[in-house]
């Protein structure tokens, strides 16, 4: 699609295919789909982006959403096999991250759409940090409880959960009895708002996900003020 094309929602065909693809992951197959996955997945969620240009900047400067093809907002579709025990080569869903300008890789502080045939959520806060921003999100939640109660507001709370990875022990030096006790221990600063097929594929698209966005601002404030980013 053309930076000009009008971009209201997805198309179920965009689900279809990651259906097959979760039904023939297999390299060849995607090789022969080639041009289907680039009409029906990559170019509309690069048209996606390029609709959240401007309401991400209303959120805020500091936020990047790109539509290259290659290093952009949205994610490649292989997958790294050389870890783990799945070896199928291709990711059946599609996932976008719009992160801070400062941030090189996945676990910078941003904003994050997923879609796949099963679910469809929305992502805010940053993932699995490395040691040092870790401890500085942690330090701050110490220094600034109430900061920190206050960005996790009723409408943060109507939409979005905590989630992610967390220490089984206290960090070093805070109290079992601490609090905020389930915050300082978590491994992953990360929340998610689940939306549904109906949803991405209506035109209210764009507006749903600009107002939850907006809902997580003073989460995601207080994550990069912690690593002093502005925001």
């Amino acid at each position: 699609m053309p930076p000009s094309e009008h971009f209201s929602h997805f198309s179920r065909a965009s689900v279809e295919f990651l259906v097959e693809l979760t039904e023939n992951n297999e390299r060849q197959w995607f090789k022969a789909n080639q041009a289907r996955y680039e009409a029906q997945v990559r170019e509309p969620a690069r048209a996606f982006i390029r609709a959240m240009q401007p309401r991400l900047r209303k959120l805020s400067r500091q936020l990047v959403a790109s539509d290259k093809k290659v290093g952009g907002s949205m994610m490649r579709p292989q997958r790294d096999t050389r870890f783990g025990a799945d070896k199928t080569p291709y990711k059946t869903n599609v996932g976008i991250q719009f992160r801070h300008e400062a941030g090189k890789d996945v676990h910078a502080p941003g904003l994050y759409v997923h879609f796949d045939p099963a679910e469809v959520f929305l992502g805010a806060g940053i993932w699995h940090p490395d040691a040092t921003a870790l401890a500085a999100v942690r330090q701050r939640i110490l220094e600034k409880p109430a900061l920190w109660r206050r960005a996790q507001d009723e409408d943060f709370k109507k939409h979005f959960q905590l989630g992610g990875e967390s220490l089984k022990r206290p960090p070093r030096g805070v109290p079992a009895d601490h609090p905020l006790l389930d915050d300082l221990k978590r491994k992953d600063h990360i929340a998610i708002a689940t939306l549904d097929h109906h949803t991405l594929f209506s035109p209210g698209l764009l507006d749903t996900i600009e107002a939850r966005f907006r809902a997580a601002r003073k989460y995601v404030k207080f994550i990069c003020d912690a690593l002093d980013l502005p925001y």
